[in-house]
């Protein structure tokens, strides 16, 4: 990857931790990630006609990427329903590197070199510690935190793809947000008999700024995965579960215990491996 490709990736990586941490925060959180997904869809529909539209080719991708999404929204609410976001956070993320290396290696034939490889097994290695440094978590929310995970893996993959496909990966990016994020306040209303997007709550325009941030992290990730290979992208990705940790013990009062610091110099060590391997 190339010095800027990695630069970009990192800051969506801190972009993607903090509206990650809003959603824990948020009182209602299926309501949060409604509201953030339908802000992505407002701010990306201007786009779709102004810039040239993807190829045909890559119109699948598209559609399931936003199924991909929609699944992973509804599996992260229930993850942090009952589970503390210092370590929830780590296991929804954690397998999606490896899952998505092997997942480009089959699909799309990419061979990582070693230094890449074991850069992406430190990385996945390290945040599965960390999420083993703090105290037990309820069985349920773990186990939705790897469904999560699975899903990551799935609509990363997708889009991985797709944008390649699609000629102009920003334009597949806008397009793949307004997709999965018009249809969510409709979800919303159908479970809970309510509007989900109340303009006098506070809550919402806080959903709605993380909604800008998690459409700007994951717009840099779908445009570095047109250039750069998935598996390298996913996995300094993931190295957000650096500023994660730092944000919930920070912010919002978690435990940063030693256990989960070697666990994060591991994900750094990762992360170098990543940034000097071509």
């Amino acid at each position: 990857m190339t010095p800027l490709v990695i630069a970009l990736v990192l800051g969506a990586a801190v972009l993607h931790a903090g509206w990650n941490a809003a959603l824990r925060a948020h009182l209602d959180r299926l309501q949060g990630i409604t509201v953030m997904s339908a802000t992505c869809a407002l701010l990306a529909l201007p786009f779709v006609f102004i810039l040239p539209a993807p190829d045909p080719a890559s119109w699948p991708n598209v559609a399931l990427s936003a199924v991909l999404q929609i699944g992973y929204c509804f599996f992260l609410v229930r993850a942090y329903h009952s589970g503390d976001f210092g370590q929830i956070y780590p296991i929804a993320r954690g397998a999606s590197p490896l899952l998505v290396t092997l997942g480009a290696t089959l699909i799309a034939g990419e061979h990582l070199p070693p230094l890449a490889l074991i850069g992406v097994v430190l990385v996945s290695g390290g945040i599965f510690a960390c999420a083993r440094g703090v105290d037990r978590a309820h069985l349920g929310s773990v186990l939705a935190a790897l469904g999560a995970g699975v899903f990551i893996a799935g609509y990363t993959l997708t889009d991985g793809s797709g944008a390649r496909h699609s000629g102009h990966a920003l334009s597949y990016a806008m397009w793949t947000f307004v997709v999965q994020g018009l249809p969510m306040p409709l979800i919303y209303l159908a479970l809970r008999r309510k509007w989900p997007i109340r303009l006098a709550d506070s809550q919402t325009w806080r959903a709605a700024g993380g909604g800008a941030v998690s459409m700007v992290a994951y717009g840099i990730v779908i445009v570095s995965m047109s250039v750069a290979p998935m598996g390298q992208v996913s996995a300094l990705r993931e190295t957000s579960i650096l500023f994660a940790a730092l944000i919930g013990w920070l912010i919002l009062g978690e435990k940063l215990t030693p256990r989960r610091i070697a666990a994060i110099a591991v994900i750094a060590v990762g992360a170098a491996c990543l940034s000097l391997s071509h």
